[in-house]
């Protein structure tokens, strides 16, 4: 566990431990909860589909792409314990490969058309 109060800085890293050293960090979803099991009934979305959620998120520049820095305000849940587990999914990819879903950035789902 990491305390911190209310509306803090939490600053983050993840880095990927490899040999290769063409492989590149993205940070595709980060979401907050307030249990450790895997619920999204109650999840608070950071990062989602590679898009910011939270207006606190910042990324901090790193010179490796085997490293990523951020940070957010840490928050409470309403009416729940005072505990908030973070969970991030990183994709790694081959850098330079711009077809990868590290280069896509944030991707937004379409709508779907209603028919008739």
């Amino acid at each position: 566990p990491y305390h911190v109060n209310i509306n803090q800085n939490l600053f983050l890293e993840a880095a990927l431990h490899s040999s290769d050293p063409n492989l590149q960090l993205f940070l595709h979803t980060c979401v907050a909860t307030p249990t450790p099991h895997n619920s999204t009934t109650r999840a608070y979305a950071i990062i989602q589909n590679g898009c910011v959620k939270d207006p606190t998120y910042y990324t901090y520049y790193s010179p490796y792409r085997h490293i990523l820095r951020f940070k957010f305000n840490a928050f409470q849940f309403i009416r729940s314990n005072p505990e908030v587990y973070l969970r991030c999914e990183l994709v790694v990819c081959r850098a330079y490969d711009y077809s990868s879903r590290c280069y896509q950035g944030c991707v937004r789902r379409r709508k779907r058309e209603a028919s008739s």
